[in-house]
């Protein structure tokens, strides 16, 4: 072989490795913000709303599992998602169907991020419970969050159309 025959694969060899150490790597996609839960539960708080014109039903309760849900909201207040979460089941022990218990721990389940518990939740809440007012509002509202937060932005937004359904006006009495 001739000298300059040699060099050439050596030449190319050389380039190659040249071209590869330029190139740029392709960057990674930025993370996608973390909406905080507090951020999550603030939306579901706004969807419920407070309006004293629409009709909403609320049935005679437990004084037990009062001063449980009074605990459960304090300790939601206070961002102890886990402690809310302990009392909240066990007043579940006790009233195993009321949608409301249902609702606030699934909220506790959207403040662990556990998002899948807290749809489920929510959903069994607005199954067992009143197809209109504000705690229909706050299934939907803990659906939708749920969604998005698993990134279903889709179904998330067939949980938001639902929220307007749930709001029908109270009887206007002279």
């Amino acid at each position: 072989m001739k000298p300059a025959s040699r060099s050439l694969p050596l030449l190319l060899s050389a380039c190659c490795l040249a071209l590869a150490a330029c190139q740029t790597p392709v960057p990674a996609p930025p993370p996608k913000p973390q909406v905080p839960p507090q951020q999550r539960l603030a939306a579901v708080d706004a969807a419920a709303g407070v309006d004293d014109t629409e009709l909403d039903v609320q049935p005679l309760r437990d004084p037990q599992v009062e001063d449980l849900r009074a605990q459960a909201q304090k300790a939601l207040a206070a961002g102890d998602y886990a402690a809310a979460a302990t009392v909240l089941d066990q007043a579940l022990t006790h009233v195993a169907d009321d949608p409301a218990v249902l609702q606030e721990r699934a909220e506790a389940a959207l403040g662990l991020a556990d998002y899948a518990a807290a749809e489920t939740l929510a959903r069994r809440a607005f199954d067992l419970g009143s197809r209109v007012g504000p705690l229909c509002r706050r299934h939907w509202a803990t659906i939708e969050q749920a969604r998005l937060a698993r990134d279903e932005h889709e179904n998330a937004v067939s949980a938001r159309a639902q929220i307007a359904s749930c709001t029908v006006p109270g009887l206007k009495r002279m």
